[in-house]
């Protein structure tokens, strides 16, 4: 693989969980060191992460960022550290109702998101495991889940690893013509408006920026990440990352837990 010039990446984009933070959630130190060259060196910086803005700030502030942070897989991009939402495109509101509808037929797990709170019906595993990995406070509503006014950003189901292809068909079959659905983990199933995706997000920002496409470097391991990775001159997937996304990304990484990122940054950027 040819090296990057220097001077032709402008602008630097991370997926958070499973890209740029290891198994601990965190940022590592050397991680954490190569992204502050970069941007002492002029090189913008930012997140697109499937996360809930109020979930990834704490990351933004971290690294000191200052342009708009992409969440919820593209469905809202945020001005930091103003919080002024400069997109948003939610589900619509019959919509996210057909999926509440089926997912209480099938019994699935489903959780939502609306004006950046996270509601739930209960405060079970699959709860508090998402807690415990993002940091985001679930708010158990009970049934009161399935009839919830107002058009999520982003609605999330969980499953174990062999069950999300059930999943997947289900919410393909009955609303697959106006729902993107994604992996983001094996366990997670990120649903959004069909128009949604982290590439349009980042062709979004990347014009305000007057950033050309050929400039960007992308990092990201999940089949949400795909249209970004793809839509980047540099798209970078870690190792740990399914075929799905390693097949269309230019560069290989190591893991998010063998500081990948870190590499590609000082070989390609920094050096």
């Amino acid at each position: 693989m040819q090296k990057t010039n220097k001077a032709a990446i402008k602008l630097i984009v991370f997926d958070l969980d499973d890209t740029l933070l290891n198994s601990n959630s965190s940022i590592s130190p050397r991680t954490y060191q190569a992204i502050q060259q970069v941007v002492a060196k002029g090189i913008k910086v930012t997140l697109a992460t499937g996360r809930m803005y109020s979930s990834a700030i704490p990351f933004a502030r971290s690294l000191g960022l200052g342009i708009p942070v992409i969440s919820y897989n593209g469905a809202q991009i945020s001005s930091y550290p103003s919080g002024e939402r400069l997109f948003h495109n939610p589900i619509k509101q019959e919509v996210a109702r057909q999926v509440m509808q089926l997912c209480r037929e099938r019994q699935w797990y489903i959780q939502t998101y609306i004006n950046d709170v996270l509601y739930v019906k209960e405060i079970d595993k699959r709860a508090e495991l998402y807690a415990r990995i993002t940091g985001a406070k679930p708010i158990p509503v009970g049934d009161r889940l399935y009839t919830m006014l107002g058009a999520p950003t982003k609605m999330l189901a969980i499953a174990e690893p062999g069950e999300i292809e059930l999943l997947k068909e289900g919410f393909h079959t009955q609303l697959g013509n106006v729902l993107c659905i994604a992996e983001s983990k094996p366990n997670f199933l990120e649903i959004n408006d069909l128009a949604v995706n982290k590439g349009a997000a980042l062709r979004f920002v990347a014009s305000r920026l007057n950033i050309n496409r050929q400039e960007i470097m992308t990092f990201g391991n999940g089949i949400n990440d795909i249209e970004m990775l793809s839509y980047s001159g540099w798209g970078v997937a870690v190792s740990n990352a399914p075929s799905a996304v390693k097949n269309i990304a230019r560069l290989v990484t190591g893991s998010n837990d063998e500081e990948g990122v870190a590499d590609v940054i000082e070989k390609y950027v920094l050096s």
